[in-house]
């Protein structure tokens, strides 16, 4: 089932896979799937332009290499500032999640 991820949240996961090294975005796709117990399965039409938009506002590096299976992929690492940024989007998320579980408590 797709789920609809909330505006940069996308970007958000991307950059916490890779606090855990550098990976391919299949990779990355399936790690998020496997962390998520499958609720969170990213396609690869919203993967791969997020990749991109990350290299481009310098939170990634991506550089080209082999996969395991011996297949030519791009294999991406979080930045410095991908980590500041990481860091500034989480407590985002947090706000607006304690701020949603607010509202759906009251009665």
């Amino acid at each position: 089932m797709k789920q609809d991820l909330l505006p940069g949240t996308l970007d958000m996961l991307v950059l916490k896979t890779l606090t855990r090294g550098h990976m391919h975005g299949y990779a990355i796709a399936q790690l998020i799937k496997q962390i998520s117990a499958e609720v969170l399965q990213i396609e690869e039409g919203s993967l791969y332009p997020a990749l991109q938009r990350l290299e481009l506002n310098g939170w990634i590096e991506g550089e080209w290499g082999t996969t395991a299976n011996n297949r030519r992929a791009r294999f991406y690492k979080l930045t410095p500032d991908g980590r500041k940024h990481l860091l500034k989007e989480s407590q985002r998320y947090q706000n607006m999640a304690q701020a949603i579980a607010r509202v759906m408590a009251f009665s």
